[in-house]
């Protein structure tokens, strides 16, 4: 029997904001008129805030093999306009890649960065999961706890909640992450599952700034995800073997010419109030 393929809910129709100009990514993600102004490694089952200024490009890499990283990005200047895991979802796909942005909360629902280089693009594995995951979220001590009745202070949220402190953020701003290089997918009784991670020494996930962002990244203390589980948190335990540093870097374009014409994105241009008026008294 064939399978049916209904169309998606949200379509990128000709000149809208899902509509992008392939074009001028393409030659963004591919330019090599481009300095380095930023350079680190995030070691295993740890986190790093840093900046990506609006027109610049950051690249994630995998330089020592398969490692998943748990991204969450905020406006710089504004950390109340935040990544929007689930409505990204909807509007491109539950795993993303090069063309498809990251977009922010309400009310201000605009593209914070748009994804141009993606070496894992097209990745599936034999039951339909795929790479970079919005269908599930950061790994955090409390569903740990519940689950092995263990502690342990390195999952991927608290790894973020550190990484933020110095940026005179909390806890409570960490949100939904995108899952990089990440392999998940939804079983024949539609429960979540995830896979090995399939990235090599050398792939990367690269984006394009559309506005200043401050960015915060994980090494998943799961590592690769081949030996995953809950409770695993000694030093000695086997997941350890498979955890690996990540690599950041950020770029600053060097041919002006390569962003002309491009400007970055104003907040959502609703300016309702959402019914509330107030009442006209008369005496």
């Amino acid at each position: 029997m064939a399978t049916r393929n209904p169309a998606p809910a949200y379509q990128a129709t000709k000149g809208s904001p899902l509509d992008v100009d392939k074009d001028f990514y393409s030659i963004i993600g591919s330019t090599n008129a481009r300095d380095p102004i930023e350079s680190f490694e995030i070691p295993i089952r740890s986190g790093k805030a840093f900046h990506v200024p609006k027109g610049r490009v950051c690249r994630i890499s995998t330089k020592y093999g398969p490692q998943v990283g748990d991204l969450n990005i905020w406006s710089r200047d504004n950390p109340r306009e935040r990544f929007w895991a689930s409505r990204t979802r909807q509007l491109h796909r539950s795993h993303v890649t090069t063309f498809d942005r990251l977009w922010s909360c309400l009310p201000y629902l605009r593209p914070m960065c748009t994804i141009v280089g993606d070496t894992l693009a097209g990745y599936s594995d034999d039951v339909g999961g795929r790479v970079h995951d919005l269908l599930g979220t950061r790994c955090d001590p409390y569903v740990n706890q519940m689950l092995s009745g263990k502690a342990f202070d390195f999952h991927c949220h608290s790894n973020l909640t550190r990484a933020v402190l110095p940026y005179g953020l909390t806890e409570f701003d960490v949100h939904d992450v995108l899952n990089v290089f990440q392999v998940t997918g939804l079983n024949q009784d539609s429960k979540y599952y995830m896979e090995p991670c399939p990235a090599k020494p050398g792939d990367y996930f690269e984006f394009f700034a559309e506005i200043d962002l401050l960015c915060a990244l994980s090494t998943c203390p799961g590592g690769d995800l081949s030996t995953w589980g809950w409770g695993k948190d000694s030093d000695s335990d086997d997941m350890l073997d498979c955890c690996r540093p990540l690599v950041v870097e950020v770029f600053r374009l060097t041919e002006p010419s390569l962003l002309q014409g491009w400007e970055p994105p104003q907040p959502a241009a609703y300016a309702g109030v959402h019914g509330m008026m107030m009442p006209t008294f008369q005496k």
